[in-house]
């Protein structure tokens, strides 16, 4: 660590507050606007050459987003005026390492002041070694942006197939029925302790909300968000699982078609369908009588031999993604305070 150097971070990075946009000013172009929970926009006009670094500065604090190109930065964010010789990639690394919400000067709505964390003591490697870390940073998170997109790819692929199969070519002869017909639904249960360690997502009306060791349903499950905001939102999951009770779950109620049903499920606007304003809710009550065009089972089991095809890809992708995931974070730390060398 000899080598590394002790400083104020305001001695490595200048912070500088962003430009105010509103929405009626923004102008439709190709620069993206970056807000503090990332971009929020697009304007015809930068305020900031690329690559650049943002943490956000007002509501969502501190939350580092890097840009390769140039960019608005908006007035919720701070962004870097000066690197001043720092690999800007490994600053965004390094940025990611710090709490800055010990720092909200705010009080309904947090806020970060740059002076503040200018004062940071921190320990910085020469640049040599920045932008060896940043590149294995980086590597990391682009297999895991490839897979992503990857997975996206397939998803729509699987989601196309069904919109031409199902929705573009319905025949007369085709059954009407109700959606609980043939879907089996199940209501989540209050949610369990969350462990440390723990493998096995816990969800709820807006995706994972975190991990435990105990399950209430696996296999091919398809989980709907029931209340709220996220009211008829939809996961696709092939593990153990835990529902909690602002999901429900559903399952085919007779025969093995989870893809099939979920596609359906995505083509119905489930959230449109939501009882109530102020408090939206889905009950499987008016799920189960919602009216359908049932086709014929040979159909349903031709699209979802397919479609799991696409899904068995999507599974092993998210697998490497969620190992990569770990890895990078568990590098980080390990690489930002020298416990790892590089070089």
């Amino acid at each position: 660590m000899s080598e590394w150097k002790k400083c104020k971070l305001g001695d490595v990075i200048t912070f500088q507050r962003g430009h105010d946009l509103p929405k009626t000013k923004m102008v439709i172009g190709t620069f993206p606007v970056a807000g503090s929970n990332g971009i929020i926009g697009f304007h015809n006009k930068a305020t900031t050459k690329g690559p650049g670094v943002t943490i956000g500065r007002s509501g969502n604090i501190g939350t580092p987003v890097f840009y390769s190109k140039d960019y608005w930065a908006h007035n919720t964010v701070l962004y870097i005026k000066d690197f001043k010789d720092s690999s800007p990639k490994f600053i965004y690394y390094f940025l990611n390492t710090f709490d800055f919400s010990q720092f909200n000067a705010g009080s309904a709505v947090p806020t970060l002041n740059r002076n503040h964390i200018h004062e940071l003591n921190v320990t910085i490697p020469e640049k040599p070694e920045q932008i060896q870390i940043a590149s294995i940073l980086s590597s990391l998170d682009d297999k895991i942006d490839l897979l992503q997109r990857q997975n996206k790819t397939l998803e729509q692929l699987a989601e196309t197939l069904f919109r031409q199969w199902f929705l573009e070519e319905v025949e007369e002869s085709w059954e009407v029925g109700k959606l609980g017909d043939i879907a089996a639904l199940f209501n989540g249960k209050s949610r369990p302790k969350e462990v440390v360690n723990g493998s096995i997502p816990v969800y709820g009306g807006n995706g994972i909300l975190g991990f435990t060791d105990k399950s209430n349903y696996s296999g091919v499950s398809i989980i709907i968000g029931r209340v709220g905001a996220y009211c008829g939102s939809l996961y696709l999951e092939n593990r153990e699982i835990w529902v909690s009770d602002n999901a429900l779950l559903t399952k085919p109620r007779h025969d093995d078609c989870p893809y099939f049903l979920f596609y359906l499920l995505k083509s119905l606007h489930l959230n449109s369908m939501a009882e109530g304003s102020s408090h939206p809710l889905l009950t499987q009550t008016l799920l189960n009588s919602i009216e359908i065009i049932i086709p014929p089972k040979e159909k349903i089991f031709a699209f979802d031999f397919q479609a799991k095809e696409f899904w068995n890809k999507i599974n092993y992708n998210q697998i490497q993604i969620r190992t990569l995931t770990q890895l990078r974070d568990t590098l980080l730390p390990k690489l930002m305070s020298g416990e790892v060398r590089v070089i």
